[in-house]
């Protein structure tokens, strides 16, 4: 079985209160229907002041899906870490790691985004510190035992029940982070696949003395929507798909990596590329026997609520069992490398 996951950004650009509301409480409905046909992950993320309404709060949403799901994990990727508070976010991911039972994956980015930081009177040029300070502190607070912080003791409570504490990853693409992740001892999770940001990875927790361990998104790793009719699909819902695809070609620089980079300007452009993929269910079956992960991305870029419900019920209903079946059939041994991720 492939690595399943169904993603979440809420993103609407053409939203009001209302139908933004339906569009939350529907993605919450997806997450329960996901839960139930055995999917692995839910996965969200975090952006701020985006006029497309990009969800900036990803663990309220995390607790929302907790609160009516039993088994699915919650995959936060990436909150932008220097613009929390360190003690406030260890208590939030302690309380949320209780409710859930330990359900809750937290990646930690510094972002790329400088209006991010300006509009929340954040420090651009400090971020690496910042981001230092934060993991620390939240590995000190979940202890539970009174700690040093900026000069004075504190102790943050309630523990929680993740032993010795919660997931949590660091994000990144360059090798700062990778030199972050091995000094504290936390895994790396690659914004892209990059093999030699991993060895980079390795050799550092061996200087450091540490133990880790790389989530990184395999070399192909599409966002798929799932219909009956993929050319139909295409001609009534492609914009969507290519209005996340330039929202997030224009805040990346050269500079950034990512797994979901694109360059299409138009929607031919965006279905030729492979990025976004609109596939059957033979055909999404198909790929999780050649893919390490499938990422499902359903209210993609505003995607009707309506349309989104088709392309959950046939990955649930018409996909997942099917790919299941496959596992379990004798004689059938297929290799696999790397992990998933965004």
């Amino acid at each position: 079985m492939p690595f399943t996951v169904v993603r979440f950004n809420l993103v609407d650009p053409h939203a009001d209160p209302v139908s933004l509301s339906a569009r939350y409480r529907a993605a919450v409905e997806m997450a329960a229907h996901a839960d139930a046909h055995g999917v692995d992950t839910v996965q969200t993320e975090e952006h701020h002041g985006v006029a497309n309404n990009w969800l900036p709060s990803p663990f309220a949403f995390a607790g929302a899906v907790f609160g009516a799901t039993r088994r699915i994990a919650v995959t936060v990727s990436a909150i932008i870490g220097p613009l929390h508070d360190p003690l406030r976010l260890a208590e939030e991911i302690a309380v949320l790691d209780l409710l859930s039972g330990g359900r809750l994956v937290t990646v930690a980015g510094i972002g790329y985004r400088p209006e991010e930081y300006e509009e929340r009177g954040v420090d651009w040029g400090r971020r690496g510190r910042l981001q230092d300070l934060l993991l620390e502190t939240l590995l000190a607070a979940w202890s539970g035992e009174p700690f040093s912080y900026q000069g004075r003791t504190v102790r943050v409570t309630p523990r929680p029940l993740t032993r010795p504490h919660p997931l949590l990853l660091v994000g990144g693409s360059s090798r700062a982070a990778a030199r972050r992740a091995a000094r504290l001892g936390l895994p790396l999770f690659p914004s892209a696949h990059l093999p030699e940001l991993e060895t980079y990875y390795r050799e550092q927790c061996a200087a450091y003395g540490t133990e880790g361990w790389t989530m990184m998104p395999a070399r192909e790793t599409p966002l798929l929507h799932v219909a009956e009719d993929p050319d139909r699909t295409w001609a009534e819902y492609g914009e969507h798909f290519l209005h996340e695809a330039r929202t997030y070609a224009s805040w990346q620089s050269k500079d950034i990596r990512s797994a979901v980079r694109s360059t299409a300007g138009t929607v031919a452009e965006l279905r030729a590329e492979g990025v976004y993929r609109v596939v059957t269910p033979d055909e999404c079956v198909a790929l999780g026997a050649e893919l390490d992960s499938l990422v499902l991305h359903p209210l993609c870029g505003g995607m009707p609520v309506e349309e989104g419900w088709r392309s959950v019920r046939l990955f649930g209903e018409a996909v997942l069992p099917r790919l299941k079946a496959q596992d379990l059939e004798p004689g059938q041994f297929r290799t696999r490398g790397g992990g998933s991720g965004d």
